[in-house]
């Protein structure tokens, strides 16, 4: 199955099969996280229509990000979008970009409806319509963190997404998205049925090459923020696909040149605090969590994660990469990444 019949399919799927979320027949494109606290106020100055039609797997809305420019892949009728220009401010600006012109719609005819329940004097949204394997609108390194909750599983040629996500990526910015995983490679009649492609099972990247994927773009170490299983209801989809196990993982990276282990150079990074919803904690990931003011040993991809992003501002990091003491013992098993070829962390 091509790119442009895949596009169709899901086209077709999103814009006229689904009329709101309980069409769905699986869980896959249901927020398995439950919504941050700090998000639920956001979520009741949002319009019922564009909460009604929303279809992704996580909460990949990351912190510290007031003022920025945020693209969302996938943005649908734009309720992540929404909250996101809430939490740049009206000083940050938010880009979202989908393909089907029905989501778009109600993305739209909203803006005005937002932009006065923000109490801004200006809108910070804009929508455009384009495919995420190409974003040929955006110059290079003119975005600071890029958002997708539950849509680059639907893409034909993922490859092509994450190379055009860390294009347009400022360098030091950031990719915070969920998605849906298999755990073996799925075959191709199974990608090709248009029910299990539009329920976000049948394009489902296999972890191990979603893996390699990021290592093809020059990103050699990312990291898991949540992870959780997917589960089947539907006994037709459950006849057809049942055999695969599926898991909602949210996952951020930087674009920053790393190494693919984590290496430890002796370094120690304290949280000063002053992050907007962490006051007394920030996680970096599942097992990097920093407590203000508590010194935590690191390797040197956190570090460079903490010092060479915007999350500078808000830690210190004593030690440099002078002198090398072998692996760094993170601990971790995420269930994503091999042991023997990837980062601990």
């Amino acid at each position: 199955m091509n790119a442009k019949t895949t596009a169709e399919k899901v086209q077709d799927y999103y814009g006229k099969v689904l009329q709101s979320s309980a069409d769905l027949k699986t869980s896959a494109c249901c927020p398995i996280d439950a919504m941050p606290a700090h998000l639920l106020p956001l979520m009741r100055n949002l319009h019922d229509d564009v909460k009604n039609k929303f279809y992704g797997c996580g909460s990949p809305i990351p912190l510290a990000i007031d003022g920025a420019t945020v693209l969302d892949l996938g943005c649908g009728t734009g309720r992540d979008a929404y909250l996101l220009a809430q939490l740049v401010g009206e000083s940050g600006n938010v880009i979202g970009v989908d393909m089907t012109d029905e989501q778009l719609d109600v993305a739209r005819a909203h803006d005005d409806f937002h932009r006065k329940a923000f109490g801004y004097a200006r809108s910070n949204t804009r929508f455009e319509k384009a495919y995420i394997e190409d974003l040929g609108f955006l110059d290079d390194n003119s975005v600071d963190v890029v958002v997708s909750n539950c849509v680059i599983n639907l893409s034909a040629d993922k490859a092509a997404v994450f190379e055009e996500i860390f294009r347009v990526l400022k360098p030091g910015g950031e990719l915070y998205f969920s998605d849906i995983y298999a755990s073996r490679r799925i075959s191709q009649p199974l990608r090709e049925d248009p029910v299990l492609l539009g329920e976000c099972l049948s394009g489902a990247l296999y972890t191990e090459d979603f893996r390699r994927m990021m290592a093809d773009v020059g990103c050699q170490d990312f990291r898991i923020m949540s992870k959780g299983t997917v589960e089947l209801h539907d006994p037709v989809i459950i006849e057809k696909i049942g055999m695969v196990d599926f898991y909602s993982i949210t996952v951020r990276a930087f674009k920053l040149d790393l190494e693919d282990r984590c290496e430890n150079f002796g370094q120690i990074a304290t949280y000063r605090g002053g992050i907007k919803h962490a006051i007394h904690q920030f996680a970096l990931d599942d097992h990097h969590l920093f407590e203000k003011g508590l010194p935590m040993p690191i390797c040197s991809n956190t570090a460079r994660m903490l010092e060479d992003t915007r999350l500078a501002a808000f830690f210190d990091i004593l030690g440099n990469a002078d002198t090398h003491y072998g692996l760094f013992d993170c601990g971790a098993d995420d269930g994503v990444k091999t042991s023997s070829e990837a980062p601990c962390c």
